[in-house]
């Protein structure tokens, strides 16, 4: 991301509205935790170890434990306050570190944890050197200008570096996720000859919810269909794992197959708060560094369109009058009138 040149260096700023799209994902996901679950279950008791937080090395330091037990719903509405802040986008550098200490809290403290907050944890405190150096008011905003963030004599271009090595870690451990969550799946028999989904949309806890049941029922059923349900996210896991080998054309097209996973995990298995902080990690993956949300939309429809093919149409045009009176007309192709000048 940093050029050398003759004249200086040419940096590409790290700091753009997708990043910034990432990051409310990942607020979001955390307050829709907090929001749509009561302390009670949130640090339901376990066994042997009784009812949470649970408190020991590091997460000592989370908001829940430095609270303790009997405040924990004021410190869950508090934790829901400061990420609505995150999420709307306002002064990065100053909510970066309550984002990571929050979803440290909820990561290290609550009773069950799934995988999505683990990686909500690791993302938000790699983020959070990142965003310490972001200049923007709000992080919905282009990236700046190179020259106004390196200045000559300044420490620009060491932040700017700093940001790009932690943001190509990032890009790292995201692929190191679905590398892992594609392959290790089939060690197992059930993956491997494409029946499990079967067992899985059948589950009492992650199963298909009753609505959908009669839709899934049928798919899981036949075994074309449950093979195509069980094979499709492995395909898209693997994809996005060796995504930082393809071009960046590419990359652009694996994140609406990476976001139809996640939709489809949250509205089979109820899982939301997860899908939301992994399509997140998609964009973290996927996108550009610095890019800037209406200049990808752009982009990408430019690139639709000079790719489409123009359909030829007919015009008819006047060759002059003829001996007789009569004024022959011919037709011609569209293209080979472009440019001449009007009669």
């Amino acid at each position: 991301m940093l050029t050398s040149r003759p004249s200086g260096i040419s940096v590409a700023v790290p700091w753009g509205s997708w990043l910034g799209l990432a990051r409310t994902l990942l607020a979001t996901a955390t307050a829709a935790t907090l929001v749509f679950t009561d302390a009670d279950t949130l640090f339901t008791p376990l066994l042997g170890r009784g009812p949470g937080p649970h408190c020991t090395g590091l997460s000592d330091i989370g908001a829940f434990c430095l609270a303790g037990p009997e405040h924990a719903n004021l410190v869950r509405w508090a934790c829901v306050t400061v990420l609505l802040v995150v999420a709307s986008g306002w002064r990065p550098r100053f909510t970066a570190l309550p984002h990571w200490w929050i979803a440290f809290s909820v990561s290290t403290s609550a009773s069950i944890p799934d995988g999505g907050e683990q990686v909500n944890q690791v993302l938000t405190l790699l983020l959070v050197p990142v965003l310490l150096a972001d200049p923007r008011r709000w992080h919905w905003q282009p990236a700046p200008p190179a020259d106004r963030v390196v200045r000559p004599g300044g420490r620009g271009v060491v932040l700017v570096a700093m940001a790009v090595v932690l943001l190509f870690a990032i890009r790292l451990q995201v692929a190191g996720i679905y590398f892992q969550a594609s392959v290790a799946k089939l060690s197992k028999a059930e993956w491997a000859d494409g029946t499990v989904m079967y067992y899985w949309l059948n589950h009492h806890s992650f199963g298909a919810p009753g609505w959908l049941q009669p839709v899934t029922d049928a798919l899981v059923t036949r075994p074309v269909s449950v093979a195509v349900l069980t094979w499709t996210p492995l395909a898209i896991e693997f994809a996005l794992a060796v995504s930082l080998l393809l071009r960046p054309a590419v990359r652009w097209w694996l994140l609406p197959f990476g976001v139809l996973l996640h939709v489809g995990i949250a509205v089979l298995m109820g899982l939301w708060s997860f899908s939301l902080i992994m399509i997140a990690a998609q964009v973290l993956l996927l996108v550009p560094m610095g890019a800037h949300l209406p200049d990808s939309w752009r982009t990408v429809r430019e690139w639709v369109d000079l790719r489409r093919a123009p359909e030829p149409h007919l015009v008819v045009r006047d060759v002059g009058a003829r001996p007789t009176g009569r004024r022959k007309e011919e037709p011609v192709m569209a293209d080979q009138l472009a440019g001449q000048p009007s009669p």
